[in-house]
């Protein structure tokens, strides 16, 4: 590394994420100031049913103001286990449960500002369950798709979420 931190301050704690303020100084001595939202992570499911069709969900995204269709994912709690987490975003949002969830992979989503890592996941043996859906996620749709189905969504904007392409790639071999 060609800095040092002078000085690292929280100045915004929130429900979903910090902001940290970090005064840096460079070898060359030029100083600069790093805003960084600190993120706990979380995890991404890839939900595979038996004839090998992908459950997606329709969300609200309050910051962008738009309903996306993605994967089901979810931020990880305090202390938690990404595979659990996995597992309970799985049902909370599709109603499925699957005793067959594997890591494929993980992403950092933005690093030139947050922490924020995600876990990818495979589910495939899909149960049917119960919804346990939060507030804000009232008005999902649960669909799905085929493989070439959703590279044709991304390919004509119809995802444009960075999760979902990014579990998409990772699972495209393993389905």
């Amino acid at each position: 590394m060609n800095y040092r931190i002078l000085k690292s301050e929280v100045v915004f704690s929130g429900k979903v994420f910090n902001t940290k303020v970090d005064q840096i100084e460079y070898t060359s001595g030029n100083l600069s100031v790093r805003e960084v939202a600190e993120h706990p992570g979380g995890a991404v499911v890839v939900p595979v049913t038996d004839d090998g069709k992908i459950i997606m969900v329709t969300q609200h995204r309050f910051p962008v103001d738009k309903v996306l269709l993605e994967l089901p994912a979810g931020k990880l709690g305090k202390s938690e286990n990404p595979l659990h987490c996995a597992v309970r975003e799985l049902e909370e949002e599709t109603g499925y449960k699957s005793d067959n969830v594997i890591e494929i992979g993980s992403i950092y989503t933005t690093p030139g500002y947050s922490t924020e890592k995600l876990w990818i996941y495979l589910a495939k043996n899909l149960k049917p369950g119960n919804h346990n859906r939060e507030e804000g996620e009232f008005g999902m749709e649960v669909f799905k798709f085929t493989l070439k189905e959703i590279e044709d969504k991304i390919y004509n904007g119809e995802i444009v979420d960075g999760k979902t392409i990014c579990g998409i790639y990772l699972a495209k071999n393993l389905i």
